[in-house]
Formats: structure tokens, sequence, C-alpha cells
């Protein structure tokens, strides 16, 4: 037993298989929601080829790491506010 997981209940086998699978289903829509927004910006309705020309490469890299970069600064943001919330972090008594 951790000296840090004092006093918190351990989560059951039934929790960690639900919390595999929701954390499972927000990484598949993200990555349709990266498939369909980049796909939309840098793939033509029309192939005129079979492999993709070097900037649609291009193209589809650039928008995959802008959206994985916003993606993490929403994220770090959303969990600044969660914290300023529920009274500045876990550091303190109690927490």
């Amino acid at each position: 037993m951790s000296f840090f997981g004092m006093g918190r209940p351990q989560p059951t086998s039934a929790e960690k298989i639900a919390a595999v699978e929701a954390e499972m289903k927000l990484l598949t829509e993200m990555a349709n929601r990266l498939t369909k927004a980049c796909q939309k910006k840098c793939i033509p309705s029309e192939y005129r080829e079979s492999d993709l020309n070097k900037g649609e490469s291009v193209c589809l890299d650039r928008c995959a790491a802008k959206f994985f970069d916003v993606h993490m600064k929403v994220s770090e943001q959303l969990q600044q506010e969660s914290q300023q919330r529920s009274g500045g972090g876990g550091f303190g008594i109690g927490g």
C-alpha cells in the first residue's frame, strides 16, 4: 500500500475497465475528428492520384501537428480552470 494512497479506496476491476473504455472512446473520437478535419482541409474531393502528393502530405502533417497542439493547449487550460474551481490544486492538506 502506497503512503500517498492511504485513505483512498482502490478502484475495482470493473471501475478500471470502465475508465479504460472511456479513455479509448475519447481517443477514438479525437482521431475521428482529426481525420475528418484534416481530410476536408487537405485532400480534394476529386482524387487525381492513388497516392498523396507532396503538398497533400505536408498539409496533413501540419494539420495534425496543429490539431494536437490546440488539443494540448485546451486540455491544459481546462485543467487549470478545474483546479482553480476546486481550491487551487492538490498539494494542500487533504488534497
